[in-house]
């Protein structure tokens, strides 16, 4: 495992340490904001930096709670080893449980593994395997980072931050703010319910478009994944090298 560990990089993260709650916090002065405006262009600096890829990238999603053994670690493992065979790039928030299971594939297979993690109170260090491993401070700005260098995404079970990463993405797709990519949830028992409420109720209503239930597959089988992210029109096949920078 090689960490990169960029004294600039360090400086520029340390400068934003604890300035979301800062930002979100009410009210506060226009030179108060012009500052956190800065010290988030300086993350979004960092992630351009650290996420220069040679290779199109996936991001794989999913909680940090279950433990080597359980069915859906093993499970996000093999993704990340299928993912490294096909030569994509594997992705985590960089932590335990279902991240390092997914970068603990890819590592073994012999491929890219990367960790972009959050900064929360308690401090979440790096699983052991990781290539490159960086920390943001925003959410928002993590967010973005992961769908720009994403060419597809993998959603394992997860709770509160795996469905908001889902629901975003899908929320951009739904409006047009960005291209159709692939989606697909990992664990047919676990999401299949949160996809019977999206037809019986979402899309019942009204409050969804019937076609918008096409933005999200649900499998169990790493092979059938990987299968809909190569055919997927504008998902991984469009990436290119000049894309990387």
């Amino acid at each position: 495992m090689t960490l990169e560990h960029h004294p600039t990089k360090l400086s520029l993260l340390d400068q934003v340490k604890g300035t979301e709650a800062e930002f979100l916090a009410g009210r506060r002065g226009h030179s108060e904001n012009v500052d956190s405006a800065v010290r988030i262009f300086l993350e979004f600096l960092r992630g351009f930096e650290s996420l220069r890829l040679d290779r199109p990238s996936v991001t794989v999603f999913g909680s940090a709670r279950f433990s080597e053994g359980h069915q859906y670690y093993e499970l996000a493992r093999q993704m990340g080893h299928v993912l490294a065979d096909e030569g994509f790039c594997t992705m985590t928030g960089g932590g335990p449980g279902l991240m390092e299971a997914a970068n603990r594939g890819a590592h073994e297979a012999g491929g890219l593994s990367i960790g972009a993690n959050i900064h929360l109170p308690n401090e979440q260090q790096p699983n052991p395997y990781v290539d490159r491993f960086i920390e943001f401070e925003h959410f928002f700005v993590r967010k973005v980072m992961l769908v720009k260098y994403s060419c597809a995404f993998i959603v394992m079970p997860g709770g509160f931050g795996t469905l908001d990463e889902v629901f975003e993405t899908l929320t951009l797709m739904q409006t047009g703010k960005i291209d159709f990519f692939p989606v697909i949830a990992m664990g047919k028992d676990y999401w299949e319910p949160l996809l019977d409420f999206f037809r019986n109720k979402l899309a019942h209503e009204g409050t969804i478009s019937p076609e918008d239930l096409d933005l999200i597959q649900v499998t169990d089988s790493p092979a059938e994944a990987i299968a809909r992210i190569k055919e997927h029109p504008h998902g991984c096949q469009q990436f290119t090298e000049g894309e990387s920078a």
